[in-house]
């Protein structure tokens, strides 16, 4: 079955929700739905709406039964349509808007000397409690003769993009990684990700000054210690 089928799939006998029809879609194409997966490709014209209101009608179940009167209450009268807005057009939305479009060009000038892009700041979410998790990335490229050339704004998109969804740092400093490789064809990627996290600051331990910062280093970056010194250096002054 193709996508064009897929996209067709209704909703069963049942009457399950758009959400159900979506997801028996993607199981369908074997595909799978994690928190930090994209599913544009699976959502018809018109059915991020749709699932708007979905998402609205069980954000006000969760009001419902945190015993909040919504119907009184001038201040939270709204508030299940602004949050579901704010996953689904704001801080989720690198799960259902396609890749942003990225203008590539040839390495026509051979650049092969170190190029650093960043800090890029970040704003995501931890996938374990939907806290946000705001912090900067670094990214360090050693292109080739053959190395797609992207502008510097398209980094910031892509990062962007990919930190759009709930997200466990590792895990998202690797598929960022792995996005920029596939789009770029470096002969050296390095990343570094530092960020604050709010299921500890806000919760838990209730510790806001901790930080994590993790890397991925590909391709030169693992063979050369001196261009990893250089890039380190570079991005702690």
């Amino acid at each position: 079955m193709n996508l064009r089928q897929l996209r067709t799939v209704e909703p069963d006998i049942h009457g399950s929700s758009l959400s159900s029809a979506i997801r028996e879609r993607m199981v369908l194409a074997k595909k799978r739905f994690h928190a930090n997966d994209n599913i544009s490709d699976f959502l018809a014209v018109g059915e991020l709406d749709g699932l708007l209101d979905e998402v609205e009608e069980k954000i006000q179940g969760v009001l419902d039964s945190l015993v909040i009167d919504t119907v009184h209450d001038h201040n939270t009268q709204s508030t299940a349509r602004r949050v579901a807005k704010m996953y689904l057009h704001e801080i989720f939305k690198g799960r259902y808007l396609p890749q942003p479009p990225i203008a590539e060009f040839p390495n026509a000038e051979r650049l092969n000397e170190l190029m650093i892009v960043g800090p890029i700041t970040v704003r995501s979410a931890c996938s374990h409690h939907f806290c946000p998790v705001i912090g900067k990335v670094w990214i360090g490229v050693l292109p080739n003769q053959n190395t797609t050339v992207i502008g510097l704004s398209k980094y910031a998109r892509l990062t962007e993009w990919v930190m759009g969804r709930p997200q466990i740092q590792e895990e998202a400093v690797v598929q960022l990684a792995d996005l920029i490789q596939s789009k770029t064809l470096p002969d050296g990627l390095a990343i570094v990700m530092e960020a604050t996290h709010f299921c500890m600051g806000w919760r838990g331990v209730k510790d806001m000054d901790s930080k994590m910062i993790n890397s991925v280093m590909r391709g030169a970056f693992l063979t050369d210690m001196t261009l990893r010194r250089e890039f380190l250096a570079l991005i702690t002054k």
